[in-house]
């Protein structure tokens, strides 16, 4: 089996490549661009693909997202039909979108940039903020991520909601699922976070129309796609008042181009996609077992679903 390794160039490869050679012995594991034979390539590792690169490789049994999300294979026009894509997800994964999502969370509810700027400005200023039960807290996306963070976000005592697709139970949180729901979910809603897989349906989805929905002066927390944002409608918002504060972590351009307004904007909190940032080492297990148990059954539990996107 000889499996290609593709990651943009400021990422670090051959960190990727000698993890996964040292844990799949007896394959062939190698940078994308050092294939010199593409029809032996079995199986791609990858993170961002360049259009019509996995289209060389007549013998592909399967892809592999190095991520939760696959938007970023799909977004290929020139995939090979018919190919099975696999997810990377697992607990240390999980693990790091909970804790990023209660930090921001937090951070908001104690309206901690305001007192960042009271520090700055020598300003002995408590703000008081009401108890979590009385924080209306929302997760859009109730998947794996947004199912864990919904849940640590009730367990901290946050009034918590979940809005998704389908139906989901989840202990401690108010859920609501389909278009028919969603109004319901959004309104009061003083705290938003989204973790919804980015597809065509949902791409643009936080947008000014959403943000008139939820409480007056309500904080965003985007960490699943920088295609769910509309951003010029978050700027609008945040200047009208309309939204207090956004965290995000994801954006339509990565890195952020210096001169984007997220940058210097007093309202905004830029992260560089860093809310469940997957290492060599977690993912390179995970991608491994994955491998070999596709190779022996021609399956996973980590399969995704391209025609819906996750």
């Amino acid at each position: 089996m000889t499996v290609a390794v593709y990651l943009p160039a400021d990422d670090k490869t051959q960190w990727w490549v000698d993890m996964l050679q040292a844990l799949l012995p007896g394959w062939v594991v190698a940078p994308m661009e050092a294939m010199t034979a593409p029809e032996e390539v079995t199986y791609a590792v990858v993170w961002r693909p360049q259009t019509g690169d996995l289209a060389r490789f007549a013998n592909l049994r399967a892809i592999v997202s190095i991520g939760a999300g696959i938007d970023h294979v799909l977004a290929d026009d020139k995939l090979p039909a018919g190919v099975p894509i696999i997810r990377t997800v697992g607990d240390d994964l999980t693990q790091r979108m909970r804790e990023y999502v209660a930090l921001h969370v937090l951070r908001h509810h104690r309206d901690m940039p305001r007192q960042l700027q009271a520090q700055a400005e020598r300003d002995w200023h408590a703000i008081v903020v009401p108890v979590a039960p009385r924080r209306n807290v929302g997760v859009m996306g109730l998947g794996n991520l947004g199912a864990a963070a919904a849940r640590t976000l009730a367990d901290l005592g946050f009034a918590t909601r979940g809005w998704s697709k389908s139906a989901k139970s989840i202990d401690g949180v108010e859920t609501f699922a389909g278009p028919a729901q969603f109004d319901a979910f959004l309104s009061g809603c003083e705290i938003l976070v989204n973790l919804l897989p980015l597809t065509d349906q949902t791409r643009g989805i936080l947008n000014a129309d959403l943000f008139c929905k939820l409480a007056k002066g309500a904080c965003i927390i985007n960490c699943a796609r920088g295609g769910h944002l509309v951003e010029d409608d978050l700027l609008a918002a945040l200047d009208a008042g309309r939204i207090k504060q956004a965290t995000l972590d994801v954006f339509h351009v990565e890195p952020l181009p210096a001169d984007h307004a997220f940058w210097s904007h007093a309202a905004v909190t830029v992260t560089p996609h860093v809310a469940s940032q997957i290492d060599a080492d977690t993912g390179g297990r995970i991608i491994a077992a994955n491998l070999m148990m596709f190779e022996e059954t021609g399956t996973c539990a980590d399969l995704a679903d391209a025609q819906r996107g996750y």
